[in-house]
């Protein structure tokens, strides 16, 4: 399912300190200046390193609740609860005795024992086309003094700078990104961070970095909230708060449970909507490669793993979260291919967002149509519940520009402009800023909106009227209805707040 693309050339930019990587072979101009090095990056969610995980369980209860002695149990039964999660009736388990599910499994209350998969969250893809119009012009709003505002259509398709101007910024909310890493110094992400974690053994939530370019989290999280602080970007929710979240290595691979207790945590820590821009496309099948190189059969696995998903996000969505989930990045036709479960998309309670993109947008800025639909993105009805602006790598040419004071592809400036690594410049750290595509990215616009809601209406807010707001204020794109590319719509964020919700 993961389609892979040669290095495509990134060229430097006059001193804005843009970072990031991409994907899609182009040809490699010469570049005319030689200060701050730069590359895009190409977002995805696929099941690449999709693995079963031979010593790590899940254990699900039959009701709401384990029984209260599970962790004895469970020992009984040759295994060790290396997490209770007893709000949600799961357990997190390792055993080295390869009975241990059968064994576990007749234990009085468990429904069933599954293994824990790792999976590839984020990671090279491609997909489909679309067309629509729009306004591609931003009035005088809060945020025209953040030097990079200007790069940011797709705060422009979505309308928010209208919806600022209404005095809605997402004040009183708390929005939990669940990610890779985060860089938590990053100036426009630091004064809106209340708080981080992370779920990944061994590692912190702060992005550690190393050999890799893009920081995934630290991109998603500033689309979301960054602050209107006059440096760089801006979020959709400027005055919203954030929760920082760690469920994936930096590089995008994670296990299951870790994202279920990210989404557990999460809830416990109140936050107002949970963004998660990763996901794993899995195949409907009865074999699986475990963590040793053997193949498993599992006949139950991938329909199990779901249930335990979904009583997670059933506990957030009855304890007042809004889900968010990217819809995913195989171009998957979901009315036809129905051999795929998308997780976490496809839980219980979770809005999926699709993604759409403008080509050639620094040539015709006031007239490109910034709704078409992304060519990697997944469609399908009931797939898609709403789209958003995710960015694209799909224009064919290879023309530089200088748009907007900032030299650089015309292809480049398709895709969203976030938040990025902070590295050492001659021992002083500096913020870079970092251009990305995917159903990954369009997520936190579609987050940022639901934030703008819910600040609106004084916070705690049933996720029922936050999807019931998100759906009366989208913008109908495509056939009238719900259709299989942007669902409900696209989102709208001065539609959200200037009607009734």
């Amino acid at each position: 399912m993961t389609q892979h693309f040669s290095a495509r050339s990134f060229l430097p930019l006059l001193g804005l300190g843009l970072l990031g990587t991409f994907s899609c072979t182009k040809e490699t101009p010469t570049p005319t200046a030689s200060l701050n090095a730069s590359t895009t990056q190409q977002d995805a969610q696929a099941s690449a390193g999709f693995v079963l995980r031979a010593k790590q369980y899940i254990i699900i209860a039959s009701g709401d609740q384990l029984p209260g002695n599970i962790e004895a149990l469970t020992t009984a039964a040759n295994g060790k609860v290396t997490s209770h999660l007893q709000e949600v009736g799961l357990a997190i388990a390792t055993s080295d005795d390869p009975d241990f599910a059968t064994k576990a499994a007749k234990i009085s209350g468990v429904r069933s024992v599954v293994h824990d998969f790792t999976y590839q969250g984020f990671e090279p893809q491609q997909s489909r086309v679309a067309e629509q119009a729009s306004d591609n012009v931003n009035p005088s709003s809060t945020g025209d003094s953040n030097p990079l505002f200007p790069l940011q259509w797709g705060a422009t398709a979505i309308q928010a700078p209208e919806a600022w101007n209404t005095g809605n910024q997402g004040q009183g909310v708390l929005v939990a990104d669940l990610d890779g890493g985060f860089e938590l110094n990053h100036p426009d992400l630091k004064p809106n961070i209340l708080g981080s974690m992370s779920f990944v053994p061994g590692e912190s939530a702060q992005f550690a970095g190393g050999s890799l370019a893009f920081s995934h989290g630290t991109h998603t999280a500033g689309t979301i909230a960054a602050v209107d602080n006059n440096i760089g970007v801006i979020g959709i929710a400027p005055q919203a708060k954030l929760l920082l979240v760690k469920v994936l290595g930096d590089a995008g691979s994670g296990s299951f449970s870790w994202l279920i207790q990210g989404i557990v945590y999460a809830t416990q820590q109140h936050a107002d909507v949970i963004n998660m821009s990763l996901g794993a496309a899995i195949p409907h099948h009865d074999k699986y490669i475990d963590d040793a190189g053997n193949v498993v059969n599992d006949t139950k696995a991938i329909q199990e793993l779901l249930v335990a998903l979904s009583k997670a996000t059933s506990y957030a969505t009855k304890n007042g979260v809004t889900l968010i989930a990217a819809a995913g990045n195989d171009a998957n036709n979901g009315n036809q291919d129905k051999s795929l479960v998308n997780i976490p998309a496809d839980a219980t309670g979770v809005i999926s967002i699709s993604a759409t993109a403008p080509i050639g947008w620094a040539l015709a800025p006031l007239t490109a149509n910034l709704d078409r639909f992304a060519s990697y993105s997944n469609y399908g009805t009931p797939a898609v519940t709403f789209a958003a602006p995710g960015g694209d790598f799909a224009y064919p040419g290879n023309e530089i520009v200088i748009f907007r004071g900032v030299r650089q592809y015309v292809w480049a400036l398709d895709m969203v402009l976030s938040t990025g690594r902070v590295l050492k410049v001659n021992g002083v750290p500096r913020a870079y800023y970092t251009w990305a595509a995917g159903t990954s990215m369009a997520t936190p616009h579609a987050t940022g909106v639901a934030a703008l809601i819910i600040g609106k209406n004084g916070g705690n807010m049933d996720p029922a009227r936050v999807e019931a707001a998100l759906r009366a204020s989208a913008d109908d794109l495509g056939k009238p209805g719900r259709d299989p590319y942007y669902g409900y719509g696209r989102v709208n964020a001065y539609r959200a707040v200037a009607q009734p919700n």
